[in-house]
């Protein structure tokens, strides 16, 4: 590991993954309060033919220590590694390979520290006859008012690169009011009667 200038350090521009707005936030905040993560989890780099290093793991802690500013970041160089190398860690670095234990999680640790560490906990809520799943943006005042609820949820997979496209779908139509849930239950129906 080395200690390098964050000014000698880009981002790659064929990363394909990102954060936005709120979880942005989370990943600043868990750096801020524990910074010595950082030397136990380095950003993995190469050279680029400029002698510039170009991130092949950790693009989005680059972008919060930017705005951290700080100055010098752990790196880990890995200019040995072949093109293809490099371009599988790229996608597997940011491939999510296990699923949480809910269960465990919802009894052994505390939730409001599993938050503050950046953590996603979903959040369900009863409304009437139907069942709604709430992401981090959406917690508030609606969450508190259900808290005795039934608690139920349906996961659905996506393909990685229909994700973005997905959640943003979601959200808007949320937003309009719609039973996410119940228009999904109908499309489905619809398509086991052509069965």
């Amino acid at each position: 590991m080395q200690i390098v200038p964050i000014n000698q350090i880009k981002p790659n521009p064929r990363n394909p993954r990102t954060i936005r707005d709120y979880k942005f936030k989370k990943l600043v905040k868990s750096i801020e309060e524990f910074p010595d993560m950082l030397n136990k989890r380095p950003l993995i780099v190469f050279t680029d033919s400029d002698g510039k290093y170009v991130v092949l793991g950790g693009n989005m802690r680059l972008k919060a220590l930017r705005e951290l500013n700080f100055e010098h970041v752990p790196v880990i160089i890995a200019d040995e590694w072949t093109e293809e190398q490099k371009n599988e860690f790229l996608i597997k670095d940011n491939v999510g390979f296990g699923e949480w234990d809910w269960d465990d999680l919802a009894n052994t640790w505390d939730e409001s520290l599993l938050i503050d560490w950046g953590m996603d906990i979903p959040k369900f809520i009863e409304n009437e006859d139907d069942y709604s799943v709430l992401d981090g943006e959406d917690l508030g005042d609606e969450l508190d008012a259900f808290t005795g609820g039934v608690k139920k949820a349906i996961q659905i997979e996506f393909q990685f690169e229909h994700y973005e496209e997905a959640s943003e779908l979601v959200k808007f139509w949320r937003g309009q009011g719609l039973y996410i849930g119940g228009l999904l239950m109908e499309k489905l129906k619809e398509e086991k009667s052509k069965i």
